[in-house]
């Protein structure tokens, strides 16, 4: 079985795991999020592609969900002791080589995609990962200074790391999006799989920046398999982070069924919700995608695992239908 994968960060990548572990014949292509990358001390830093493959590779800080396991940070501390920062972004010094080996590949003339490629060939993640695109896409958020009043533009990393979404999001903006072009091997993955996956990554910052890079969305809609999506919000909040935030910047109340209702019937043919939230199944069923409800929460590897398996259980009752 094929199955491909729009991820984000942590949702992601844990999904992730649950899948390998419930279909572990399938060949799975994950097409990553890179609208959260951010340049920083001169390097290009990826951080979904790599929480995917530290994750999947085995090297990931488990209780923070992000980052190296056994991580130190010297260098940022002597880069703060000469007043280099951003110090609000932690980029420890086993993650940093990471960084440096992008950067000096991507100065080399390397694709973003080939690059990638060659960061998994040491951490051997089981799935092929590719970045949505190879072009420059950086995620953005409008607010508004409580201090001054002022309407300002930031970076996604800064709105939710330094800041950690306190203010209000007025806009979300995928800066570079629409000018670029998937990364090779997307378009294929999409039309050769048998099955594509929504894991509960943010729906807009995620997921919605993957789906903004132009043809990704044509090639999930017209690909004639089933697409399945799990929804990020149990019980009316995120299940991690601040998804509700930048729901709110594109008009989406935070429910699981009001999610569903924004990928919207010509791209999701099935929908899981947790089993707090079966109340909303009549209502994303009538907007034309079947609907159940599972428990959602991803407490350890055999719960996500359960779930991948009811995403695919979904995807066999909708290709039957």
């Amino acid at each position: 079985m094929r199955i491909v994968v729009l991820a984000g960060g942590i949702g992601g990548a844990r999904f992730l795991r649950g899948l390998q572990q419930a279909s572990p014949d399938a060949d799975i292509t994950v097409i990553g999020n890179t609208g959260d990358d951010i340049h920083l001390f001169g390097l290009k830093v990826c951080p979904d592609l790599d929480t995917v493959m530290y994750t999947l590779g085995g090297g990931i800080n488990e209780e923070q969900g992000w980052g190296r396991t056994d991580e130190t940070f010297h260098l940022k501390e002597e880069l703060a002791a000469y007043g280099v920062g951003p110090e609000w972004f932690g980029l420890g010094d086993r993650d940093f080589a990471t960084h440096i080996v992008r950067t000096q590949m991507l100065g080399a003339g390397y694709p973003l995609s080939a690059v990638t490629e060659a960061l998994c060939d040491r951490w051997k993640p089981g799935v092929r990962l590719i970045p949505m695109s190879d072009d420059r896409v950086e995620t953005h958020v409008a607010v508004t200074l409580p201090d001054s009043g002022e309407r300002k533009v930031i970076h996604f990393q800064e709105y939710w790391v330094r800041l950690r979404a306190s203010l209000a999001a007025e806009a979300v903006v995928p800066v570079g999006a629409e000018q670029a072009k998937p990364a090779p091997g997307v378009l294929e993955a999409i039309a050769e799989a048998d099955v594509i996956l929504f894991p509960p990554s943010n729906p807009v910052v995620s997921i919605g920046t993957i789906l903004a890079v132009p043809g990704i969305r044509e090639a999930i809609a017209d690909a004639g398999v089933p697409v399945v999506g799990l929804s990020p919000i149990v019980g009316d909040a995120p299940v991690r982070g601040m998804a509700d935030k930048v729901l709110a910047a594109v008009g989406v109340e935070s429910t699981a069924a009001a999610v569903a209702e924004h990928y919207g019937s010509g791209l999701l043919d099935g929908w899981l919700v947790d089993t707090v939230d079966a109340s909303a199944v009549a209502r994303v069923e009538s907007a034309g995608i079947r609907c159940r409800a599972v428990p959602l929460m991803m407490s350890d590897l055999d719960a996500a695992a359960r779930m991948a398996r009811e995403a695919l259980t979904l995807a066999e009752e909708v290709r039957g239908a």
